[in-house]
């Protein structure tokens, strides 16, 4: 089993793929690799997509790739391959970003990502630091986690999906804030599982071992 981590080049992708790597190796659970190769992202197991930065800037850097969100989209869609967004990668999910202006996403996952308005005027934005989970489902990728367990944050823009079905996690920030969202063979993660320690490893671990 092979899991591909897409590269276009996003700020945490090599930590993104050495933390899969660890979990990977824990679990029996074969290699992964990161490549911008379409015939690679056509024929990967498992799927991620990270992102940090401005939602319009990883769209474009994910377009500019030639044929990679063409494979994705097949492999992804088409072909129902196990899927993980994190952070920008999660959003990129939604069907439009207003970060510096209104720009599409992949409209996998109904909703759209919006500036943080927390109701604390106290709170910084964006968000940095840990942050408790609030588990709103049985989902397989929580296995072994439990509400109240910590992810870390960098964001000041969140996922407002359409349908609260697709809202599987959250966490408090002056309000509810969406923290993983998902359906059918997609899962996508506000916090970074890579800066996350053994909640982080756990997660991608699950991912990896997830059969949907």
């Amino acid at each position: 089993m092979t899991t591909v981590v897409i590269d276009y080049g996003a700020g945490n992708l090599r930590s993104a793929a050495k933390a899969l790597s660890v979990a990977a190796a824990d679990s029996n659970a074969g290699p992964v690799i990161v490549s911008d190769d379409p015939a690679a992202i056509r024929a990967a197991d498992r799927l991620v997509l990270p992102g940090v930065g401005a939602f319009a800037d990883c769209k474009r850097g994910l377009e500019n790739r030639a044929g990679v969100l063409e494979a994705l989209t097949e492999a992804v869609i088409a072909k129902g391959r196990p899927f993980l967004g994190i952070c920008v990668g999660m959003q990129l999910m939604a069907t439009i970003g207003v970060e510096y202006g209104s720009h599409p996403g992949l409209d996998w996952v109904k909703g759209k990502v919006v500036k943080l308005t927390p109701d604390d005027a106290g709170l910084k934005i964006p968000q940095m630091g840990w942050n408790d989970l609030a588990l709103k489902t049985s989902h397989p990728v929580f296995a072994g986690l439990a509400s109240g367990d910590h992810g870390y944050f960098v964001h000041s823009y969140h996922f407002r999906a359409d349908d609260p079905a697709s809202v599987l996690a959250e966490v408090d920030y002056g309000g509810p804030v969406t923290a993983v969202i998902g359906r059918d063979n997609l899962i996508g993660v506000q916090f970074h599982p890579e800066k996350s320690q053994k909640v982080g490893l756990r997660l991608l671990a699950n991912f990896l071992a997830w059969k949907p």
